[in-house]
């Protein structure tokens, strides 16, 4: 009646200066990329905010193993699934401890109402502390997980239910992502009676290998290692520091010194160097990965009155043949990226090789635009990103060139960037027009791709093009309530075909993740997903 589901189960001296060390303490910076938007991974979608909390704070009921895309338990030691695929029963792991710090003491261990306060919070915006503190979950909702989900259930301390409307092929890898990090309901308890219910979001708590300690808004995080994690042996580190350094050649002159012993995002410039250094080494695997161009599809914008060209399927389709790919790629890229011609990855299964690009074509495209009424010397205005992430090494040349390429089919673009956290919200609310933007998978399944940034329960969140087609979001939606790989497969490169026709995006690259590190970091691995995780690592000596 049930399937049965068990699976295999150094420091810059200013950052040091002002910390009480123990002097044998094994300590590990990290210099990342950005400050995080805040510490609750379920109103977050960016590896920026992932890698500082999700990846450092909570567990999740199911998890990914290190470096892989496997799905192991997690907070959950095993679940069962009914025959109809609707009904999901997790066996809860017992003895898991929240984080004691100096704002929270847990007078109990992790239990099923925990999982409760996270879903429902999510499900239900009349939960009391979701009207105290209103919020987005825009994974959630991105992934119709708020209308599919019809009740959570505690069966006892140590049993949860899950009830679905209908099947969902990926749902216990959905569950393994960084956004469905379980809360502590006692500590949500104590802030919705103190009225302080936005330091869920500033001072997290969570059951994960790191205990938050601080955070100084670009410029530091910090972290001690958490002594009473289930998994003892994934705790190597006493003190986890991430110093945000958003300068790729400042993150590299901090390795070089040891004043961090892991950083990401090289320049490409900088690989050659970078690899013969024998203090250093640089893993390497091809990225999970996509950077592209967003072309907001609305008729008006959002805070603009003029009617938006690039609501015309002509015009988009200009944009897409005057992009020349082969020179941003050899230019941005510099040998570490791959041409993109679809909307995920070839490495993803059901990935459609009969698919092709448009042939670059300027003239083409001029013929288009005139077709379209629009006039020569027309402005658009194109979003580039201020921060390095997997997809993209350089986003504000890959703009420049963008900006050439368009300027030859007789359009005057303005480049215009935001703060990252700003970058994404105001991109989300449907204010950007063509947007330099990416994606790294979560999970391995098909509609994180196809349904997360393109389906229309997404359109709130990370479907940038604010694009919504009926039969195409027929066909996902079909592709994702079955559990026959071959059929999704078949639904999935249909959709592909209709998404590749209405041109909401132009594919630019799958870029290679490099990850320098000082020689003496152990077991580092490189995350399929594009987080950094540093449980399970140490440092020798």
């Amino acid at each position: 009646m049930f399937k049965k589901a068990v699976l295999p189960f150094l420091v810059s001296a200013g950052l040091l200066a002002s910390a009480p060390f123990a002097q044998a303490a094994t300590n590990l910076v990290f210099c990342s990329e950005g400050s995080p938007a805040g510490f609750d991974p379920g109103q977050y979608t960016t590896g920026t905010d992932f890698d500082a909390s999700a990846e450092t704070l909570y567990n999740r009921l199911s998890q990914f193993e290190r470096g892989g895309t496997a799905v192991i338990p997690g907070l959950a030691t095993s679940w069962d699934i009914s025959d109809d695929g609707l009904t999901y029963t997790f066996h809860l792991r017992e003895g898991v401890k929240f984080h004691t710090t100096p704002y929270f003491t847990p007078t109990r261990t992790f239990n099923a109402d925990d999982v409760l306060f996270t879903f429902n919070r999510m499900l239900d915006k009349d939960m009391p502390f979701r009207k105290a503190y209103p919020t987005e979950f825009p994974y959630f909702t991105d992934m119709g997980m708020d209308t599919n989900i019809t009740k959570v259930e505690k069966i006892d301390d140590k049993t949860v239910k899950f009830t679905l409307k209908t099947v969902d092929a990926a749902f216990i890898q959905n569950l393994a992502m960084s956004f469905a990090s379980i809360q502590s309901a006692e500590y949500a308890d104590k802030l919705l009676k103190e009225g302080k219910t936005s330091d869920i979001n500033q001072k997290p708590i969570g059951t994960g290998p790191f205990v938050f300690k601080s955070y100084q808004k670009d410029s530091n995080i910090r972290y001690t290692g958490n002594k009473d994690y289930w998994k003892p042996e994934d705790v190597k580190i006493d003190n986890l520091i991430f110093a945000i350094t958003t300068d790729p050649s400042v993150r590299i002159q901090k390795l070089k010194k040891n004043e961090c012993q892991v950083t990401l995002f090289p320049r490409p410039a900088d690989l050659k160097a970078l690899k013969e250094d024998k203090d250093l080494k640089m893993p390497e695997q091809a990225g999970f990965n996509l950077g592209y161009i967003a072309y907001n599809v609305m008729p008006v914008l959002k805070g603009r009155t003029d009617a938006n060209p690039l609501a015309d399927l002509k015009v988009r389709q200009a944009l897409d043949m005057a992009v020349n790919k082969p020179q941003i790629i050899d230019s941005v890229y510099q040998g570490a990226g791959q041409l993109a011609v679809n909307a995920m990855p070839p490495t993803q299964w059901s990935y459609d090789t009969s698919i092709k690009d448009a042939k670059y074509d300027p003239e083409k495209a001029k013929q288009l635009l005139k077709e379209a009424g629009i006039k020569e010397g027309t402005q658009i205005t194109l979003w580039a990103m201020p921060v390095q992430r997997p997809y993209n090494p350089n986003a504000k040349l890959m703009a420049e060139m963008l900006q050439s390429d368009w300027a030859k089919i007789g359009l005057k673009v303005n480049i215009v960037s935001y703060e990252w956290g700003e970058y994404i919200k105001r991109s989300k609310g449907g204010e950007n027009q063509a947007m330099i933007i990416g994606w790294s998978g979560d999970n391995g399944d098909p509609d994180n791709w196809l349904g997360t940034l393109f389906g229309c329960d997404a359109l709130n969140g990370n479907n940038f093009s604010k694009w919504c087609d009926k039969p195409y979001d027929a066909l996902i939606k079909q592709a994702k309530a079955t559990s026959d790989v071959a059929k999704r497969t078949e639904l999935y490169k249909q959709a592909q075909h209709i998404l590749k026709d209405a041109v909401p995006m132009t594919p630019i690259a799958h870029s290679t993740v490099f990850q320098p590190m000082r020689a003496n970091v152990q077991d580092f691995k490189i995350s399929p997903f594009g987080l950094n995780s540093f449980y399970g690592v140490s440092i020798g000596k």
